[in-house]
């Protein structure tokens, strides 16, 4: 199968070579971080001279032994070399019983370099403690971008045209490996139902797959609408589906831990302030939704407004969904000193259509840039200072 050099990642894991806190690879399963830390092994076979590389996959069948932190410690101590470079890359880390201990006994005994991959890093986001804060630096994996995905296939066009294929298998590796389109289909369905769904019964018990995947698709289907627990749990009571908020919202929290999905919170515009209630999610890749909903109609709005989400958290901003009075910005993205305020749209071919698109960045007084991204097929224009950018268009910038 062909792979894509995903040199961007690559070249980070590079950069922070001499870090000595630990790197944590993390993603969806399919989002590409085998192939990543296979090619970053090779690197440094390369490149390192006297590298003694420990390279252990937690999910392989030879190394079952060592799935409990003490194993797993001195199966390490006894790989470890005093007068090489020692690299340890460890997959899928939390398989291990415990390995938070281990992890920690080998990085203050200065024994390896470590990296670790995971596709459910609820020890950095439910569970986390204050060693992970202080000493370890997490590089999240996406799927393929839209310019990676015209990259696999060597191709060039900026058509429209290129974006349903996309949306529809979205970006994660393993799709690229086949030919037709039901096997692609069907493998992002295997994925849920028998790889994520089984990660998240052994790591938390979850025992009611119908609940998980009633509120999954809930979500899917209401991509644009801000929520809570509280709804939606009243929502589900109100059509017979016993459930109570706290459930909800813990498996709200274990399904962005797994990187199915990413919460985005709110931000009061005016007041500067973050709010806590009505937040937002979104999938990490949109396969999901086409996959596991395939007679649901699409919303489109919804679609490319998730869609935009997922493109601005790959290209390193923190976002947020904006509220200015009773206006929402669908997303205030920032980056250090930088922000930006934008608006998706499915089209805006009437004039009363971009008027209302429009809108909610028009209230804003302040002076950051303002981004009206839609479905135009055009070049960029400018109304009133508000830069209008075609959706496929700009999404082969990034």
């Amino acid at each position: 199968m062909k792979i894509l050099d995903r040199k961007e990642y690559k070249n980070r894991l590079i950069r922070l070579q001499e870090t000595e806190k630990i790197k944590i690879i993390s993603g969806i399963r399919g989002a590409g971080k085998s192939e990543l830390l296979h090619s970053y092994q090779k690197w440094i076979e390369e490149h390192v001279e006297g590298a003694n590389i420990l390279y252990l996959d937690m999910e392989d069948a030879q190394n079952a032994e060592l799935k409990d932190g003490p194993s797993l410690l001195s199966y390490i101590e006894m790989k470890y070399e005093e007068k090489s470079k020692n690299f340890l890359i460890v997959e899928e880390v939390q398989h291990c019983k415990n390995f938070e201990k281990a992890m920690q006994s080998v990085y203050e005994r200065k024994m390896f370099n470590i990296y670790l991959s995971s596709s459910n890093a609820s020890f950095l986001y439910e569970d986390k403690t204050a060693f992970w804060d202080e000493n370890s630096i997490e590089l999240p994996i996406h799927p393929f971008s839209l310019s990676e995905y015209l990259r696999y296939y060597e191709r060039k066009d900026p058509s429209p045209a290129i974006l349903p294929g996309y949306l529809k298998y979205g970006g994660l590796s393993a799709t690229f490996r086949f030919k037709f389109k039901e096997d692609k289909t069907e493998y992002i369905k295997e994925l849920y139902n028998k790889k994520i769904k089984k990660d998240l019964r052994k790591t938390y018990g979850l025992k009611d797959s119908a609940l998980l995947d009633s509120l999954l698709a809930y979500l899917m289907l209401h991509l644009s609408i801000s929520t809570s627990a509280s709804k939606i749990s009243s929502l589900f009571k109100k059509n017979h589906l016993e459930t109570n908020h706290i459930t909800i919202g813990k498996y709200l929290q274990h399904l962005c831990a797994a990187f199915l999905l990413f919460k985005v919170k709110r931000y009061d515009i005016r007041k500067k302030v973050y709010l806590e209630t009505a937040d937002k999610y979104y999938l990490t890749d949109l396969g999901f939704r086409f996959a596991l909903l395939e007679k649901e109609k699409p919303d489109w709005k919804g679609i490319y407004e998730n869609l935009v989400a997922i493109e601005i958290r790959r290209r390193g901003y923190d976002i947020y969904v904006g509220k200015l009075y009773q206006k929402e910005i669908n997303f205030v993205a920032m980056r250090e000193k930088e922000k930006l305020y934008i608006q998706v749209t499915d089209e805006i071919e009437g004039e009363d259509t971009l008027t209302k698109a429009l809108s909610p960045l028009r209230a804003i007084k302040d002076s950051y840039p303002k981004l009206l991204i839609a479905n135009t097929g055009k070049d960029e224009f400018d109304v009133d200072g508000i830069r209008i950018l075609d959706l496929t268009k700009w999404l082969m910038e990034g």
